[in-house]
């Protein structure tokens, strides 16, 4: 699931006019299908035109996604325009097309934003419901439910410590958003800085132990989300295992 993120057409139009603004080379008198048959000059302009086209993949994505898709061929003959020097439109009218169609999608970005929020909201209280009728989940009064993996010996972390922990966070759906295992070294912060299904969920654990969290969106990031890897309202659930607690022998 990709954050719904706002689609400035605007920003992609300026970024591709700097990258044009470089010097154009001459065509070769010939099609050559092979870059590497290119002179060294030929094949800074073909990088150059890589550049260009790959900061308008992710927006034209985006774009079709939420129903707007723009013509390619139509974007190629605005690119060859401009650097022929015959641009058919006007400065004052290519800002005023990129402005209105920057609003339109905005109001669609919006729309779909809404849509995809209270999705999470239905697909995370059925989750929760069939999720907690499973042998091994423990639902707490907060809300949060956490399954333990491995029970450990050690002493309990109270939410003024401050921990060592490897984990590993996903959404509903399956996607890793953050992983200390993945980097190899794991992480150090004080509980009571973090998120209240953190806090709360830690805190259950003895060292040693290893727990999965299902953190609802309240227990969270909320309907604010977190970067474009978590989208508002989502579902969190974290594998995290309580290697020391600060101050205290390791066990």
């Amino acid at each position: 699931m990709k954050k719904f993120f706002k689609v400035t057409v605007l920003a992609s139009a300026v970024s591709l006019l700097a990258a044009c603004g470089q010097e154009a080379q001459e065509a070769p008198a010939e099609k050559v299908t092979d870059i590497k048959a290119y002179t060294e000059d030929q094949q800074a302009a073909y990088a150059i035109g890589s550049i260009v086209a790959r900061n308008l993949v992710a927006p034209l994505k985006r774009q079709e996604e939420l129903g707007a898709p723009l013509d390619k061929e139509i974007i190629v003959q605005g690119i060859t325009d401009a650097l022929n020097e015959s641009t058919q439109l006007s400065d004052e009218e290519l800002q005023t097309v990129l402005k209105a169609y920057d609003e339109k999608m905005n109001t669609l970005s919006t729309e779909a934003a809404r849509i995809e929020s209270e999705k999470a909201e239905v697909d995370a209280k059925n989750f929760f419901a069939e999720n907690g009728k499973k042998e091994g989940i423990t639902t707490t009064e907060s809300g949060l439910q956490y399954e333990v993996l491995a029970a450990g010996t050690g002493k309990k972390a109270t939410p003024n410590d401050t921990v060592t922990v490897h984990y590993t966070g996903s959404l509903l759906n399956g996607n890793v958003f953050d992983s200390s295992v993945e980097r190899g070294e794991p992480a150090t912060f004080a509980l009571n800085r973090v998120i209240p299904g953190w806090t709360e969920g830690v805190a259950l654990m003895n060292v040693g132990s290893k727990y999965k969290l299902y953190i609802p969106s309240e227990l969270g990031y909320g309907a604010q989300g977190a970067g474009a890897d978590i989208p508002p309202n989502s579902t969190l659930v974290f594998e995290v295992e309580l290697l020391e607690i600060a101050g205290q022998d390791k066990q």
